[in-house]
């Protein structure tokens, strides 16, 4: 896990799973109301699965976000602090999206990291990591406001699934390096930005036990 006391915003994008272009355009809205929204929806999703036992507004919920289109809520996370709230929930959006343009892809490198001698050192001391379908099934829970459980042990388990990814991406790169270096050092590139988005997911883990994730 990152240094808890690197308190600095970094806003840098997951590019591995980015699952389109949020760029922003000249003239758009204001950015501090644009945060602003962000910041708002992504409490109202993390707080209203806790507020309601109710299986009918669970169900609503989950419509709701069929319905609207997370890309629209997703698109104004894109630019939140990587260590934030819509940050995190990004992040989420952004596994689940790469799961499910690429399922085979994502299997393959889970299946090679879940192989790696280092694999249990990489993930000890927190959940066990998410698989491919876990991480597609939490994602929407959790992006539908429906989500219920520990939300920071959630956060740790799709930061495992992220190492676990990082081990896969380097052991394809070692078998790729005699015959196509270019794409070595692309798979070596995305293994470590893999890594770095754990740990900002492992940071929002521990900020929201602390009630300071925002």
């Amino acid at each position: 896990m990152s240094d808890p006391d690197s308190s600095a915003p970094r806003h840098h994008k997951p590019k591995l799973y980015a699952p389109m272009d949020f760029a922003n355009h000249p003239g758009g809205a204001d950015p501090a109301r644009v945060s602003e929204a962000a910041h708002l929806a992504a409490q109202a999703l993390v707080s209203h699965g806790r507020e309601s036992d109710d299986p009918e507004v669970t169900r609503r919920l989950v419509e709701l976000g069929d319905q609207q289109g997370l890309e629209a809520v997703a698109e104004i996370w894109a630019t939140s602090p990587a260590r934030s709230l819509p940050g995190a929930l990004w992040r989420l959006y952004a596994l689940r999206a790469a799961v499910q343009q690429n399922p085979e892809r994502v299997a393959a490198l889970y299946a090679a990291g879940k192989e790696a001698a280092q694999v249990s050192k990489v993930v000890a001391g927190v959940a066990e990591p998410l698989g491919a379908d876990e991480v597609r099934a939490m994602a929407d829970t959790i992006l539908s406001g429906a989500f219920k459980g520990d939300f920071d042990v959630a956060l740790e388990r799709f930061a495992a699934f992220c190492r676990v990814i990082s081990l896969g991406e380097t052991h394809h790169a070692d078998s790729a390096e005699a015959g196509n270096s270019a794409r070595a050092t692309e798979l070596t590139r995305n293994a470590r930005q893999l890594v770095v988005t754990a740990e900002d997911l492992e940071y929002s883990a521990e900020a929201w036990r602390r009630g300071e994730l925002d």
